[in-house]
């Protein structure tokens, strides 16, 4: 079956063909890092790692670039209230999303471009659209002109004429149309900025998007992602000035977009300080109940997050952690099984003919015999995971009979019918809710998770806040030359079992047994 997707631009679902046969490329709006990492930027991340994962698990090579907006109006105001270099400010708020992806067990994007690394890719496109008649300058600015770009709307709906300063547009009196929107903005005393033909400054939201995205990826990629508040006016403006910089339409061949996650009805965000820190949520729930979370709904969807959310979901979590943890005892039992489907490997280990010898074994082989049908129909549907993991408990429910009358094998060599077909029961599990899902913790991940409680959260907390001591102690004794007793700081951590990392953006640390993606 192809995979199916909505496609924001065209209002319908569409039969997903890439670019590329075989190969698939992927652009999704990263944060603007001026503040702590949330549960509402997390959603993205799990939708798109669950996106990627199945994509690979059906044969493609992905390609994913996520971008940070490092120079913004916010990053600079709160750079001036706390101090910092905007440029300091965006790297310490990069480093904490980072550190957040990293505990919850995803996978990295291919690319994390920022803008003020591609500033010069922003200044040859402006140059161009200016050229084009598309764009004009006024004391340093440059804005696009809606009017010269006759499709503008057909993405969000929203028309040029219909536009009004204030109405998510932003006001300036300078602007020949309301909804005109700047490309490259002056320098104000005391901003960063950068050296253009129009003075010094530096660009406009959406500008930076369509440079690093065609860098990156080029024109007509095949997915574009984001948040469903960003469809008007950023998405839309993208397209605007991707097309009329290329002259030709077709940017982006599918746009999806991801529901928000709402606190008593409004949009969890830094700047309404309704959110919960993606630090705080991690360190009192494990990485995979989360995603289990955000992935029980589709991605569409909105969310409506309460202080029990998570804690409401969290029997459902257990109960597929606990069966994949007893369906693990019969791993051994899994000879020969190679990289073929677990269901045709168990074709082939049955006795010849054997179709169970009551209703619990009857049951149990049907179950691991349609799994995959019934997964790959659910994720083929625009990657409903909220029925994907409905399958999965399906199985689970179909195999328990089964499963709990039945002993671990001491060996399989030749096991019994009953023990091979809850091995290649949890082979399913394994592929589906812990390789392409995520919401199976692995190994002692698993009992930590079902004991995490109160006590664990405020170990967990204590954990996080003596390891950034000690890394900030670590810092201090770098700055002032002590190296040997920095390097010491480092050795006693790595010998606790945590990685840490100096990178460019700053020190990242992790528990070593979170590292990874989960495996498939």
């Amino acid at each position: 079956m192809a995979i199916r997707v909505y496609n924001t631009l065209t209002r319908r679902q569409e039969e997903f063909v890439p670019r590329e046969p075989g190969r698939v490329s992927i652009y999704v709006c990263g944060l603007t890092p001026y503040d702590h990492a949330h549960l509402g930027h997390l959603r993205p991340a799990v939708v798109w790692q669950t996106i990627r994962n199945y994509l690979e698990y059906k044969g493609f090579q992905v390609t994913l670039v996520q971008n940070f907006t490092d120079i913004d109006d916010k990053i600079i105001d709160r750079a001036h209230q706390t101090g910092m270099s905007a440029e300091q400010l965006a790297r310490t708020f990069i480093q904490d999303y980072l550190n957040a992806l990293d505990r919850m067990g995803l996978q990295f994007a291919d690319r994390y471009p920022r803008v003020t690394r591609h500033i010069s890719r922003v200044i040859a496109m402006v140059e161009e659209l200016v050229r084009k008649g598309h764009a004009y300058v006024v004391d340093g600015n440059v804005y696009f002109d809606v009017t010269t770009f006759a499709p503008y709307g057909k993405l969000s709906g929203q028309r040029a004429e219909e536009l009004e300063a204030g109405a998510r547009v932003e006001v300036d009196e300078r602007k020949r149309h309301a909804g005109d929107f700047a490309l490259w903005k002056a320098a104000k005393p005391g901003e960063p900025s950068w050296d253009s033909p129009w003075g010094p400054g530096r660009p406009g939201w959406h500008i930076e998007c369509s440079a690093m995205s065609l860098d990156y990826l080029g024109f007509g990629f095949d997915f574009h992602g984001g948040g469903s508040d960003l469809i008007f006016p950023h998405h839309e403006n993208e397209i605007a000035q991707s097309e009329a910089y290329e002259g030709r339409e077709g940017f982006v061949r599918y746009w999806l977009h991801n529901g928000l996650i709402n606190v008593r009805a409004e949009k969890m965000s830094k700047s309404l300080g309704n959110f919960t820190t993606a630090r705080e949520i991690l360190s009192r729930y494990p990485g995979t109940l989360v995603k289990f979370y955000l992935l029980s709904t589709h991605y569409r969807s909105p969310l409506e997050f309460t202080p029990s959310s998570l804690d409401e979901v969290r029997p459902g979590w257990q109960r597929l952690n606990q069966a994949f943890e007893r369906l693990s005892a019969f791993a051994p039992c899994l000879v020969g099984l190679g990289r073929q489907p677990a269901e045709r490997w168990l074709e082939d280990a049955l006795p010849a003919g054997w179709q169970g010898e009551d209703e619990a074994e009857r049951r149990a082989l049907a179950a691991v015999r349609t799994v995959r049908d019934a997964f790959e129909e659910a994720m083929d549907d625009d990657f409903n995971t909220a029925r994907a993991l409905g399958v999965v408990f399906e199985l689970v429910r179909d195999v328990n009979p089964l499963l709990e009358r039945t002993a671990p094998p001491g060996g399989c060599e030749a096991g019994a019918p009953s023990q091979l077909v809850l091995a290649a029961a949890y082979a399913l599990m394994r592929s589906f809710a812990m390789g392409i899902l995520g919401v199976i913790a692995a190994g002692a991940d698993t009992a930590a998770g079902r004991q995490a409680g109160p006590a664990a959260a405020g170990r967990e907390q204590l954990v996080d806040a003596l390891v950034e001591l000690i890394l900030d102690l670590r810092k201090k004794a770098r700055g002032e030359r002590r190296y040997a007793e920095a390097d010491e700081m480092r050795r006693a951590l790595e010998q606790l079992g945590f990685v840490v990392e100096d990178t460019p953006s700053g020190v990242r640390w992790r528990l070593r047994e979170a590292a990874g993606k989960p495996g498939a």
